[in-house]
């Protein structure tokens, strides 16, 4: 009888409080944390959505802090500069009060410029963003069709593409060098995924020493030494 309590008990299904405190995998963890477009509201599933990240890449490719990126690209949005024709149509005085409003004030009359430029040969050569996608040939072809619009450089199609995985076909850039250090840094063998997530915790955590309150820091080899 005792030996038939035994077995009963081993296979009783674990309490759900007992179940949650099992410590999540580094891919686990790495997965929790927002990539920049979902903490900006936006589902690259939709095409509007799509062109406004492609705005806000153009934001977060500069030498300056997420945080004013982010700022900026609210800015715009708030004054419904979402397309290419309300942002020609804005004109430049008028990217350059916006962007010197949200804190691009080394980069204000540059990035206007570039804007302007952009979108006007956005929509002269392809009509849309989504047309210049079904024109490219493939992810290399992609990725020069992007870098051709002056101040798009690297940087930028990386930021816009690498969230873009897994929605558009083409969209398979290379990783990035910070993705590549993190993610040799924290032992993880897989980086296309979770590049997002790694650049985040390079920016916001590694670069301003917070290491205490990273997420992973349980994973870092930097830690470990």
């Amino acid at each position: 009888m005792e030996n038939a309590i035994s077995i009963h008990l081993l296979i009783l299904p674990l309490p759900t409080y007992y179940i949650g405190e099992w410590p999540l995998s580094l891919e686990e963890k790495l997965s929790e944390i927002k990539s920049y477009s979902e903490e900006l509201g936006l589902d690259l599933r939709d095409s509007s959505d799509r062109f406004k990240w492609f705005l806000a890449s153009i934001l977060f490719a500069k030498r300056i802090s997420a945080e004013i990126a982010k700022r900026t690209f609210q800015l715009f949005i708030r004054e419904g500069l979402t397309s290419p024709d309300k942002i020609l149509e804005a004109g430049w005085d008028r990217l350059v009060e916006i962007l010197d409003s949200g804190g691009y004030v080394r980069y204000d009359f540059s990035t206007a410029s570039n804007l302007l430029e952009i979108m006007r040969k956005l929509k002269d050569e392809y009509g849309s963003l989504e047309k210049l996608y079904e024109k490219a040939s493939s992810p290399e072809d992609l990725e020069r069709k992007l870098m051709d619009f002056k101040g798009a450089g690297p940087t930028c199609v990386n930021i816009f593409l690498r969230e873009l995985r897994g929605i558009w076909d083409k969209a398979k850039p290379k990783p990035s060098k910070i993705a590549k250090e993190m993610a040799e840094m924290l032992g993880l063998k897989k980086i296309e995924p979770y590049e997002s997530a790694l650049v985040r915790l390079r920016l916001e955590y590694c670069k301003k020493k917070r290491c205490m309150e990273c997420p992973v820091r349980e994973y870092c080899g930097a830690l470990r030494k």
